[in-house]
């Protein structure tokens, strides 16, 4: 699989980052226990600064003592995740095309590259790192910073490999091909997702979006019936099931109304068994009340119609009186 075009999307947080600090804080003190590896006392007093300086967010400070820190010891490879994070970190995106600032972008990736090279995966702490160094890596092909998604797609690759159980690093990947007009190797990821962590129903969600986006109705709603099953005590998988028949036979275009009624009839037996597991569910009672509607629309005889139309209107000011009594806490 190939990514054609520059319109992915890999974008790196404030969240992100954020995360990254906090474990990157926490694997320092781990780090420094083991620096008996950094040859010379001038070595490992030059790391511990660079760390204090990284922790203190001083990043143009600790870029250069991690600088000073290899020089040192070469072999150190975590030293090198921190000395690229430290270039990440001061770059600005809103300065993009300013040599200057891109050298900064630049220096970063060639030491999130050396840290994957370097760092051993099988090594409980830098196995964490190189996990670390791969998605910052992947980050940086982003739109806000290199925006080269070419790049990014062997590097989310190596990020599955090495956490194959790992949900997340499919729908990146899944993303890079969508954006880039590959929809058949998208929907392979997508799958692949599912089949990786079949009990996370946000694998089912997500391959449901994906087709959403696709204009493919059968294959959504076989996935949103499948995450529904997957959790059958949860009344929101069986109502989002209900919304997406409501939807189709209400606003798809070319429906037949043989199709209508078999969508209507779906999406009240899904919307029921919200309701029977949680009765005060106003969101779900109304939306009953819309497929009771839809079907007063499919009914050609008028009592029947009228019937339906005042069920609907039943429910609607149930909904309408549970969200009175939760709002003033009764």
């Amino acid at each position: 699989m190939s990514i054609k075009g520059d319109t992915g999307r890999a974008t790196h947080s404030r969240r992100q980052v954020k995360g990254a600090l906090l474990v990157g804080a926490a694997i320092i003190g781990l780090s420094t226990a083991g620096c008996a590896k950094i040859n010379g006392v001038v070595s490992l007093f030059k790391f511990k600064q660079a760390n204090q300086a990284y922790q203190a967010q001083d990043y143009e400070r600790s870029s250069k003592l991690y600088e000073e820190t290899i020089a040192n010891d070469p072999n150190n490879a975590i030293v090198y995740f921190y000395l690229g994070n430290s270039y990440d970190n001061m770059y600005k995106p809103g300065e993009k095309g300013k040599p200057a600032n891109d050298a900064l972008m630049t220096k970063a990736v060639e030491n999130y590259q050396l840290a994957v090279e370097k760092l051993d995966a099988n090594d409980p702490v830098q196995g964490k790192i190189k996990a670390l160094a791969l998605q910052f890596l992947m980050a940086a092909y982003g739109s806000d910073k290199l925006d080269d998604p070419v790049k990014a797609e062997p590097v989310v690759i190596r990020l599955i490999q090495l956490d194959p159980g790992e949900p997340a690093n499919y729908f990146q990947l899944a993303k890079l091909y969508e954006d880039a007009g590959e929809t058949e190797a998208a929907e392979k990821v997508y799958v692949a997702a599912k089949n990786a962590k079949p009990t996370d129903v946000n694998t089912y969600i997500q391959l449901a979006g994906f087709y959403n986006r696709q204009g493919n109705f059968s294959k959504a709603i076989e996935a949103f019936e499948q995450r529904a099953d997957r959790e059958p005590n949860n009344p929101e998988g069986f109502y989002t099931v209900a919304t997406r028949y409501w939807d189709e036979a209400y606003r798809g275009v070319g429906v037949k109304d043989t199709d209508k009624k078999t969508y209507v009839q779906k999406g009240l037996t899904a919307i029921d068994h919200a309701i029977q597991l949680k009765p005060d569910y106003p969101e779900a009672l109304v939306y009953k009340g819309l497929l009771l509607r839809s079907q007063a629309l499919l009914e050609k005889e008028p009592a029947k119609q009228q019937a339906l139309i005042k069920q609907a209107e039943t429910l609607r000011d149930q909904a309408e009186e549970i969200r009175k009594k939760k709002a003033t806490g009764a």
